[in-house]
């Protein structure tokens, strides 16, 4: 259905560019070329014997899209509202037009300066007109399919008391349906669900505890969670979050208390919906993510492209100093708690874990003498721009860990499961300020600077890491 959803937005998102690119190259001829407007006939020979006219057909569109997809237009396109996306197809279209004005317009032979002015101001409304009245089409009519229950979004609802059996007759009952289907609810007390008068029982199924949120929600294929827990409760809740917050996209919804409401500090999506306080589980606005995808996968190419010798002589000098294979793949633990292979040069001896993992330290035997260099100036993480390129890890994130240490960090540090909301990066400000960590007390340390980026994530950010990464290479002051 998403799928289906998001190909009718950008098939009418081209034919609304094709149209405005056509109707804007017409008022050109019409309008700022000639005195006088010519015969039809003229006209269209005129038009469509321009070979600019062409190009600009085939180009055009294509950098629409590519703007759209780095807005995020196409992310979550069964829960667009319509006046968020008229200001956001008004904003996209200001941008483009802009850079239309200045790629294209700009060099045309005018009479007066403002032929400029109406050639961008007539792209701008055309194109802003003909792309809104067809995305109104299709997010009307979602919303309507929406409220009359003809399509939902699969709900997990967190609690087995009073507040969550009032939440969800509250949801049944709620005057425009807000979509959400609830597949059943996760018992936080065992006791309450096994009593004959717990109300929720007759109504849908436990699922289960909350010690297996994250692979029920993967099962069931959960988009969105409830959490209705009762007051006697509450400290339950920064347990919950650190579990849903390392899952895939999942909005996450929690029942205000009165006072809340009172006080104002409750912001509803709808006045016709019932009352939640949303956690946006993204970091960054949806461009800079695109921004941020795209600057991994130009950084990679061209790295790989320019320290091709440094791969080829690194190789080289690794199969000839230590016997056994010149890369190293180790599974780690990525985006949303999926399991990846990560590549490096090989800087320890063949079978360096036979007594099974463990972490490396200062003076450890089991690094050879130019693995030792290497770390030192982080030669042996180069391979991992595969890696970026793959999707599996970013230039910048925190890094990646063997399951066998996350277990151990997370029954000290809970939160380290926050970090699993976004992938694993090659550098890190973790890497940064602490280095390698050659024990788990240093992982829990070195983990206050990973959670310290997460609060702070920006491409900013990232280019200032990148910066400083690059000192410390330079300085060779690698840990």
């Amino acid at each position: 259905m998403k799928k289906k959803q998001t190909l009718k937005y950008i098939a009418l998102d081209l034919l609304a560019a094709l149209l405005s690119w056509t109707a804007l190259f017409a008022f050109r001829k019409l309008a700022l070329d000639t005195p006088a407007a010519p015969e039809l006939t003229t006209f269209r020979l005129q038009l469509f014997s321009d070979p600019n006219y062409w190009l600009g057909l085939a180009l055009v569109p294509a950098g629409w899209l590519a703007l759209y997809t780095i807005l995020g237009t196409y992310r979550n396109v069964l829960r667009k509202a319509r006046l968020k996306e008229l200001l956001d197809t008004l904003m996209a279209t200001l941008i483009g037009s802009v850079v239309i004005f200045f790629l294209l317009l700009l060099d045309d032979d005018i009479t007066t300066y403002s032929d400029h002015y109406a050639a961008f101001l007539f792209l701008l409304a055309v194109h802003f007109t003909l792309t809104y009245l067809f995305r109104l089409m299709i997010t009307s009519q979602t919303v309507r399919r929406v409220h009359t229950r003809r399509i939902g979004f699969p709900t997990l609802l967190i609690g087995s008391g009073s507040k969550a059996y009032h939440t969800y007759l509250d949801i049944e009952n709620q005057e425009t349906y807000s979509g959400n289907i609830i597949i059943g609810y996760i018992d936080v007390e065992s006791e309450r669900s096994a009593e004959p008068g717990n109300p929720l029982s007759t109504l849908m199924p436990c699922l289960g505890g909350i010690d297996n949120l994250r692979p029920l929600i993967e099962e069931h294929h959960i988009e969105e969670v409830i959490i209705a827990l009762e007051d006697t409760e509450k400290e339950l809740i920064g347990g919950i979050l650190r579990q849903l917050n390392s899952a895939a996209d999942l909005i996450i919804k929690l029942t205000p208390d009165a006072r809340d409401l009172i006080v104002g500090s409750v912001k509803q999506q709808s006045i016709f919906h019932s009352p939640f306080i949303v956690i946006n589980n993204r970091l960054m606005p949806e461009w800079q993510y695109s921004i941020k995808r795209i600057g991994d996968v130009v950084i990679a190419l061209i790295a790989m492209i320019v320290l091709s010798p440094v791969y080829l002589i690194t190789a080289i000098i690794v199969r000839a100093t230590s016997p056994g294979p010149v890369f190293y793949a180790q599974e780690r633990i990525g985006l949303h708690g999926r399991p990846f292979r990560m590549h490096k040069f090989r800087s320890m001896y063949v079978d360096a874990e036979q007594a099974g993992p463990a972490l490396s330290k200062d003076d450890d035997p089991r690094i050879t003498p130019f693995g030792r260099f290497m770390r030192k100036v982080r030669l042996d993480e180069i391979p991992q721009f595969y890696n970026v390129l793959r999707g599996t890890m970013s230039i910048v994130g925190p890094r990646p860990e063997r399951q066998f240490y996350i277990d151990q960090i997370v029954k000290r540090a809970p939160e380290y499961l926050l970090l699993q909301r976004i992938k694993p990066g090659i550098t890190s400000w973790g890497q940064v300020k602490y280095g390698y960590a050659s024990s788990v007390d240093e992982m829990v340390e070195r983990l206050r600077y990973d959670l310290l980026y997460l609060d702070n994530m920006s491409i900013t950010t990232d280019l200032k890491i990148m910066v400083y990464t690059a000192k410390i290479i330079v300085q060779g002051r690698g840990k």
